[in-house]
């Protein structure tokens, strides 16, 4: 355990005993992991988590179920924290490099910058959809964001502002400083991007560096996405103003079909692949029909009842395997 940590890495866990340890040891192979401490915020797991987490230098803090939230629970880690920058990941993602926190970290020489944000890929593995199998065209190029006229911002219409916090808690790092005085709202999903509107609400600096990579995967079936799909659109409309309508889902069938084939997969893995992919599709299109009749029908009142109707509580990601 780091005495005098220079950053404090803050995962909320529950019942994550299948995919910690990956996510832990990618975490010290750091090349700062003589700086890091790690801070685990536990939820009431019952399959084993609370042993296996004695094997590693770890700070676990308990929190009943009943008290968890995406975004005060973040508040909380910060809080416990000792460090001067804060790491955001969850129980399932995996370092993609060991410098992953060193690239995030070196933005912060610049004293404006208050946060910085990575990128989600996945692995080109046979049981992943390969159509989320990261192929980069290019190197990434860190985008630095600032609104010092903050009327530049806050004056843009809310699509438009959506576009510049596409802010993600899986794989970010925040200067602590200004965090505490700048926290997460009181949500269960969208905790993130919400803080970076916040954030360039009030002329904070952040940095889009999609070279600080994490892997990070979610097997998914029609009610999942369906669910997720709902969620986003409710956020879309509900803090940015907008409504996203569907679009005719037979478009994106050759698509699909196309990129399937060109992967090196078996026959059988390409319709299996295939057809998966037409459900989330069709999951998609349904959640976005239904959301935009409801939206432009009913406002936010009705939406927000939808929401509670058609997703409650958001659906939790599964690593299940294909076969």
């Amino acid at each position: 355990m780091v005495n005098n940590p220079l950053i404090s890495v803050v995962i909320p866990v529950k019942n994550g005993i299948e995919t910690l340890p990956p996510c832990l040891d990618g975490l010290f192979r750091q090349t700062l992991k003589d700086k890091l401490e790690v801070i685990i915020i536990d939820s009431g797991s019952t399959d084993g988590t609370l042993e296996l987490l004695k094997k590693y230098p770890v700070r676990i803090h308990h929190l009943p179920p009943k008290e968890f939230n995406h975004g005060e629970t973040r508040n909380l880690g910060i809080q416990l924290s000792k460090g001067i920058f804060v790491v955001m990941t969850v129980q399932d993602a995996t370092p993609a490099t060991d410098d992953w926190i060193e690239t995030m970290l070196s933005h912060f020489e610049n004293p404006e910058v208050t946060g910085v944000c990575g990128q989600q890929i996945v692995r080109a593995d046979p049981d992943k959809n390969p159509l989320q199998w990261f192929s980069p065209a290019s190197e990434a190029k860190p985008r630095f964001i600032q609104f010092k006229d903050t009327s530049a911002f806050t004056s843009l219409p809310g699509k438009k502002q959506h576009e510049y916090c596409n802010w993600d808690d899986v794989t970010t790092m925040y200067r602590k400083s200004v965090k505490v005085n700048l926290p997460f709202k009181k949500l269960m999903f969208s905790e993130d991007t919400l803080w970076a509107k916040d954030a360039l609400s009030q002329g904070y600096a952040i940095v889009y560096d999609y070279r600080a990579r994490v892997y990070h995967y979610h097997h998914q079936n029609f009610k999942f996405y369906f669910k997720r799909t709902y969620i986003i659109l409710y956020q879309n409309y509900k803090f940015y103003d907008y409504i996203k309508f569907p679009k005719n889902p037979l478009v994106s069938v050759p698509q699909i079909l196309v990129r399937i084939i060109r992967k090196q997969l078996s026959f059988k893995e390409k319709i299996n692949w295939l057809l998966y992919n037409l459900n989330l599709v069709m999951a998609s299109w349904y959640a976005a029909l239904l959301f935009s009749v409801i939206a432009s029908t009913r406002g936010l009142k009705g939406v927000e009842a939808s929401q509670k109707y058609f997703v409650g509580y958001p659906p939790q990601g599964v690593q299940a395997k294909t076969k």
